[in-house]
Formats: structure tokens, C-alpha cells, sequence
């Protein structure tokens, strides 16, 4: 006598276990793809701003994942605040402006490309 097989319940396990390598593949992009950036803002940040102190030398990346999905953080762990005052521009203590230095926005760009073409490959 023929084993009966459940072709949906069969289907739903291929499904699932290609979902979970998607997901894997996608933590394993996002990981690569933002200590690449966190490298890319901090050259960018020696030669916009010169030598090695602790706002070049500050960029990191972080990976916050759930079972899912995965997010990539680049930011600067030793003076968290800067970043946004030279990229942005700010005002000055006695009156005018400073200009920004666009150094993070290109890395962002390139990065985003990046992860969306890695992504396509390792679905």
C-alpha cells in the first residue's frame, strides 16, 4: 500500500527552511555590509578632517537582529554627536555658521547599493 504524503504540509516545510537560509544570508550581508561602511565613514573622516583622533578613529558597526530580520548600525562610539554637526553644519558661538562636510551621505549611498545587490545574490 502507497504512503499517503500531505503535499502542502510537505511544500510548507520547503518554504520554511528556504525562509530561514534567506534570513541567515540576509544577518550575513547586513554584518559585512556595515563593518564595510563603518571602514568607508572613517576613511572619509581622515582625509576630510585629517589625523587619527578620536572622530576618526571612533566608527563602528553594530548588527541588531531578531529571527527575521537584521539591521546594520554605522555610528561613531567616541563622540557620538559630532557626526551630525559636521555633516549638517552648525551654528557658531559668537553668531554665523559653519558650513558641513559631506563625508557620511556618499558612504550611505554606496552601501545602500551595495546591500540591495547582495541581497538579490543571496536570494
Amino acid at each position: 500500500m502507497a504512503k499517503r504524503i500531505d503535499i502542502a504540509s510537505e511544500i510548507g516545510k520547503i518554504l520554511a527552511d528556504y525562509g530561514a537560509d534567506v534570513a541567515d544570508s540576509i544577518k550575513d550581508v547586513t554584518r559585512d555590509i556595515s563593518k564595510k561602511g563603518a571602514q568607508a565613514v572613517k576613511s572619509n573622516a581622515k582625509m576630510d578632517f585629517g589625523g587619527t583622533g578620536k572622530y576618526a578613529s571612533g566608527w563602528t558597526s553594530q548588527i541588531e537582529t531578531n529571527q527575521y530580520s537584521a539591521q546594520g548600525v554605522i555610528y561613531n562610539k567616541k563622540v557620538p554627536g559630532l557626526p551630525h554637526l559636521l555633516e549638517n553644519g552648525h551654528a557658531k558661538r559668537g553668531g554665523g555658521r559653519v558650513d558641513g562636510k559631506v563625508h557620511i551621505k556618499p558612504v550611505e549611498d554606496e552601501i545602500i547599493k551595495a546591500f540591495e545587490e547582495a541581497v538579490k545574490k543571496a536570494i
